[in-house]
């Protein structure tokens, strides 16, 4: 008997709908995307935090595109630090380096929320199929 695929939950699912809605929108208008490109990228970047937060994952480096998305969580502040002392017990600082972004170091960061149980949007994080050298995603210096 062949079991069902288990469902990979997004980042989104971890704040309500109307905070979630918020937060795209700003990130939409702060960085001039699109809105459905904003709801992905702010979806990532909800991930990415909650497995760096809950694994005390301090090696961990969001891609230029996620980082947007952080940045607007960030900017809102209480809300941010609402939803990181109830999901960590403590608040997640942003400790800038984007001399981190290597295409390995992404890679590895979009591995570990994908094996966190996170759907992995590969376009956002620079690891897509087509993103190979020498044809560079645009996201740092090792791709």
């Amino acid at each position: 008997m062949l079991k069902s695929p288990v469902a990979l939950r997004h980042g989104r699912d971890l704040v309500g709908s109307e905070l979630f809605q918020s937060l795209a929108a700003f990130c939409a208008d702060e960085y001039g995307l699109e809105p459905l490109v904003a709801d992905r990228v702010v979806d990532q970047a909800i991930a990415f935090v909650y497995v760096l937060g809950s694994q005390k994952a301090f090696d961990m480096a969001p891609s230029k595109q996620v980082d947007s998305g952080w940045h607007s969580f960030m900017l809102h502040t209480q809300q941010y630090a609402d939803w990181c002392q109830k999901q960590f017990g403590y608040f997640v600082h942003h400790v800038p380096n984007s001399r981190a972004r290597t295409h390995g170091l992404m890679r590895s960061v979009s591995d570990r929320i994908r094996t966190a149980g996170f759907e992995v949007d590969t376009q956002l994080w620079g690891t897509a199929a087509e993103c190979n050298p020498p044809a560079c995603c645009g996201d740092g210096d090792g791709c």
